[in-house]
């Protein structure tokens, strides 16, 4: 698994996983759930993991919709 893309917008989140899964892709969000240990702030990231495999290609979609991912 590696990181795609890290963001405190969950709609980020929601839009990334609704392009991969249109290619293919699995995607897996990761911290989620992690607001409500900091008081529903939304001041924790959250992460977008997809398979060895289907990186390159998901960082492609990404870059082509305009969706900065991680280094």
């Amino acid at each position: 698994m590696k990181e795609l893309l890290r963001t405190t917008d969950p709609t980020v989140i929601a839009f990334a996983t609704h392009l991969l899964s249109g290619e293919g892709i699995t995607a897996f969000p990761l911290d989620v759930h992690m607001s409500i240990l900091d008081g529903s702030l939304g001041i924790l990231p959250q992460r977008l993991m997809v398979a060895d495999r289907d990186h390159f290609l998901a960082t492609a979609i990404m870059r082509d919709n305009d969706i900065l991912t991680s280094l």
